[in-house]
């Protein structure tokens, strides 16, 4: 699998995030940045998450989609649209409840040579606890979203939460 790459952009309140490759907990902290900047706008129009180069995303990325679904429901009323044709992140979407937070379109979408205009995130430096706290964050709002899924992520998120405020 090719190593994850997020690709963002914004035009006129509509913001992209294309992720390609294996998209993996390295980067979550610099996702985690860009979603809770894209709530800093008070002109969001659109979300859409552009998945069709994606080989393969953690739970740690699969949360911080939730976390951009219940944002932008909660703040503007608008579900994101979610391309995607991949079956198995398109069953990994049904398992964790996904597909009821996004629109998910199976078709590529047009591109409106948008892609020139989308910036590379690079994998922020942040520190060991920022980035704990993002993945601690992201496997709640995935138990939130799906309790079934509790069983699979209680230790982590336990672990995380005594490394969390061990550091406090």
């Amino acid at each position: 699998m090719d190593k994850g790459k997020i690709f963002v952009g914004q035009t006129n309140g509509n913001y992209l995030i294309r992720m390609s490759g294996d998209v993996r907990v390295t980067l979550c902290a610099s996702l985690n940045h860009y979603v809770e900047s894209i709530f800093g706008d008070r002109n969001v129009k659109s979300v859409l998450v552009d998945l069709f180069e994606t080989e393969g995303v953690d739970s740690t990325t699969l949360g911080l989609l939730t976390k951009l679904a219940l944002l932008s429901k909660r703040h503007y009323q608008i579900v994101p649209l979610l391309f995607c044709d991949n079956p198995g992140i398109l069953k990994t979407l049904e398992v964790m409840s996904l597909d009821e937070l996004f629109t998910v379109i199976r078709e590529a979408p047009t591109d409106n040579d948008n892609s020139k205009q989308l910036d590379e995130l690079v994998c922020d430096k942040s520190d060991e606890v920022e980035a704990r706290r993002s993945v601690l964050e992201a496997h709640r709002l995935l138990v939130e979203v799906n309790p079934q899924c509790e069983p699979e992520f209680i230790d982590l998120i336990r672990y995380l939460e005594e490394e969390v405020r061990k550091q406090n």
